[in-house]
């Protein structure tokens, strides 16, 4: 197993389809993550932490680079006061789209890379909108696919050494 792992994690790596490292590549697969990531935005927009939550890995199955610090999230407990402390600095709705996904799935592992941007109005009535890069990998826990890293960017302009929080093509 761990071999196995190790292959997929180095073949995302370099960009190399799972299928095309000798995995078995399903469209229901490929189904089932779009609809994962529909009822996440769904859940981003309504500001509803525990469906937001449901997306990922439980316990300590989750690892996450995240834009804000710690440098790093270890584990859904410690994600979800994340996901918390970030909606509560919006006022009003939230605005939030996922764009350009796409997922490659094979066995019990996928992965997939989106382009996210979320808009509304924080608590001190100035205006919020950026956009970041996200890239997933997903475990099928319990027949059921989970998010269990997830990774967020975002572009960084190299004359100013700033991030481009509002960055397109």
């Amino acid at each position: 197993m761990r071999l196995a792992l190790s292959c997929s994690i180095a073949a995302i790596a370099v960009g190399v389809p799972l299928s095309a490292i000798g995995h078995p590549s399903t469209a229901n697969s490929g189904a089932a993550i779009q609809a994962l990531e529909d009822q996440f935005a769904a859940a981003v927009r309504a500001k509803d932490v525990d469906a937001i939550m449901k997306v990922y890995g439980r316990g300590s199955d989750l690892f996450v680079f995240d834009l804000v610090p710690p440098r790093q999230y270890v584990g859904a407990e410690a994600y979800r006061k994340d996901w918390k402390a970030f909606l509560d600095t919006f006022k009003g709705p939230i605005k939030f789209t996922i764009s350009d996904l796409a997922v490659d799935a094979a066995g019990k592992m996928a992965y997939s890379h989106s382009v996210q941007r979320m808009n509304g109005t924080d608590r001190k009535g100035k205006s919020v909108d950026f956009t970041v890069r996200v890239t997933d990998i997903y475990r099928k826990m319990g027949g059921d696919w989970r998010i269990v890293h997830e990774h967020v960017s975002v572009p960084v302009n190299m004359d100013t050494g700033k991030p481009d929080m509002t960055s397109s093509l």
